[in-house]
């Protein structure tokens, strides 16, 4: 436990690439080729028309390509994170090691979907595949390369009993979930159709989301929307620092017929180690609780947990594309020259000094989320540029 004490000092800076890629999520996207003509829509009338998509079924193909202006630490989260629950996080066949793959480069995926209850994603690398598969209560992931197994049995697939009921919680019609969209989005936010594209050999409208307030990261977020369906088929995010796309990723093939069922089938291959869930949920934990003992309810940051902060211990500054969250780490900034070996060059790559009335701290920075730690444990994170989270940090002074 020693060793993973000293280790989770440095979680929080290096979970900005998780806390990345979870404000970005995984939208499945496309690849372009030709504008075609198609009536004209307007913006509520597109968002209504996704809104109004009961896409049930659908297989096909898609590349992800991820951008965060980050040097390469594939399996370095899952190396802290998952890793530290499994034994190693490139060999571990949990999904909370193998995914952040996706958070670096270029990826290709198969995806397969019947209804809330079987889908299926495989991840290609070469010769070797990682599988996941959600069949009924089962959920079983493969490593073609370790030869590994996960299996968690009891999957919830619905929402629970005491999940609120939707007519209290959600817009009746797509019109109000329209409406509801471009009321939230307000003077922050212009929402418009940026014409039309042609995705994996589908007619498609693009809806542009582009931030109004001067901060923010974020330069814009393209949807292409499938124009029969209203199947959201691209998903590309530009960040303010120009370059290639934070993420981009798109359907190169796309069938919305029902996969056969045999695709959602798994047998454990010969010889492979199998892990049950519990185990590593229980490996997860014991992580966890020194992380908080270290952080003061951090411990998930970065590590696929749910909330992670502590009650009442996160104050929101701002509002829209600029909010920015603060929270008390409870712990001294980490020095980097004090951090293991493995996360020391990442760090000096990712930090940079700065000071004001607050004092003086670091911030950590990719394309998207930015994050300053001050030297006195103070956390200021957002989608914002890092003079954002100075001046943020000096108006709390």
């Amino acid at each position: 436990m020693a060793a993973q004490r000293k280790t989770s000092r440095y979680v929080v800076p290096v979970a900005v690439a998780g806390i990345a890629a979870a404000t970005i999520g995984l939208v499945p996207a496309l690849a372009a080729s030709g504008d075609p003509d198609l009536p004209e829509i307007t913006a509520q009338q597109l968002i209504e028309k996704i809104a109004a998509s009961d896409t049930q079924t659908l297989s096909g193909t898609f590349k992800v390509s991820t951008d965060l202006g980050l040097p390469a630490f594939d399996g370095l989260l899952g190396g802290l994170a998952g890793g530290a629950a499994q034994g190693e996080g490139e060999g571990s066949a949990d999904p909370a090691a193998q995914l952040t793959k996706l958070v670096s480069g270029t990826h290709t995926l198969k995806i397969a979907a019947d209804g809330p209850e079987r889908q299926k994603l495989t991840l290609l690398d070469g010769k070797e595949q990682y599988s996941l598969v959600h069949n009924g209560d089962e959920v079983w992931a493969y490593d073609s390369r370790s030869n590994e197994v996960f299996h968690e049995k009891g999957v919830d697939g619905g929402p629970g009993e005491d999940a609120p009921a939707p007519e209290k919680e959600l817009p009746a019609s797509p019109k109000d979930l329209a409406d509801e969209v471009l009321k939230a989005a307000g003077d922050t936010t212009s929402i418009t159709v940026g014409g039309t594209a042609n995705v994996a050999g589908r007619d498609a409208y693009r809806l542009v989301i582009e931030p109004k307030q001067q901060g923010s990261t974020v330069d814009a977020i393209t949807i292409a929307v499938d124009a029969a369906t209203g199947t959201p088929l691209k998903f590309t995010l530009d960040s303010t620092s120009g370059g290639k796309p934070v993420l981009d990723a798109g359907f190169t093939k796309v069938d919305f017929g029902r996969p056969a069922a045999s695709e959602f089938d798994f047998t454990v291959p010969k010889g492979a180690k199998v892990t049950e869930g519990d185990d590593v949920e229980a490996s997860h934990k014991d992580v966890e609780k020194d992380l908080e003992k270290e952080f003061g309810g951090l411990g998930d940051l970065g590590l696929g947990g749910a909330g992670g902060f502590g009650e009442g211990d996160v104050n929101v500054i701002g509002e829209g594309w600029t909010s920015i969250a603060r929270f008390d780490s409870g712990a001294p900034a980490p020095k980097t020259d004090e951090a293991p070996k493995e996360v020391q060059g990442f760090l000096d790559s990712l930090g940079e000094k700065v000071s004001g009335k607050f004092g003086s701290g670091t911030v950590f920075k990719t394309k998207i989320v930015n994050a300053l730690m001050t030297d006195d444990g103070k956390v200021y994170v957002g989608a914002v540029t890092p003079e954002a989270l100075v001046d943020a940090a000096n108006a709390a002074k």
